[in-house]
Parts: structure tokens; sequence; C-alpha cells
């Protein structure tokens, strides 16, 4: 990316770029990012939701986000919540928050169906 067209980009635009790049760090699976931004009663401006194989790749996963955003963008999470059985792990960076899901936990509350009116873009596996 030209320095040009990194400083044309928001401060959101930047920490979802960042969140993103750091799950495929960690091979994340079904990366999807949702602009919610449009929604009357929306909880925040944006979801991103990815999967983990493993309850340990799921913490890994949440943890590398964490990690790149503090060290690259000095900002902490509000909360992270999750970590306990790491069947789905979110960490609320208050204008962004990210979901860490299971596979089958991601199935069965089916986050993206319930968003499904987003503006929804989804990223390659690496």
């Amino acid at each position: 990316m030209t320095k040009a067209a990194e400083t044309s980009k928001t401060q959101e635009e930047l920490l979802n770029d960042l969140i993103i790049d750091a799950i495929q760090d960690i091979k994340g699976k079904n990366i999807t990012k949702f602009d919610l931004r449009h929604l009357h009663d929306r909880p925040t401006n944006y979801f991103i939701i990815c999967e983990g194989e493993s309850s340990t790749q799921v913490n890994s996963i949440i943890e590398r986000v964490k990690k790149r955003v503090r060290d690259e963008m000095n900002i902490m999470p509000h909360t992270i919540e999750g970590k306990e059985n790491a069947k789905w792990v979110l960490a609320d960076y208050f204008t962004t928050v990210v979901h860490v899901f299971y596979k089958e936990t991601r199935e069965y509350y089916d986050l993206d169906d319930l968003w499904s009116d987003a503006k929804i873009t989804r990223y390659e596996d690496l």
C-alpha cells in the first residue's frame, strides 16, 4: 500500500485492516467484515468474524489481534470475553468488535445470517 493510500484511510479502516492481517497471521478461517454503519440499531460500526479449528487456535487468534493492535496502534480492547472455554471469544474495540469462533459455535449462533443486512466483505483464507 502506498503511503498516500495509507494516510487517506480512517483510523477505523486502519484498525480493521490490522485486525484482519493479525487473524491471517494465525491462519484464521472464513474471515468476514460486517459494515454496520448504515443500520439504525447497530451495536457498533463493524463486526469482524472468523473461526479457528481448535480452542487453542481461537485463543491464539485473539491474542495475536490484541498484541498487534497494542504494539502497532497503541490501542487496547475495552474488553475480551469468552477466553475460558474458547468457543466464542470477543474483543471489543468500541467501533469494531472481533468475534473469533470455534467452527461449530459459529454455525450455532449464526451471526452471519443475523447481520446479513450489513455490507459484507469476505476475505480469502491464507
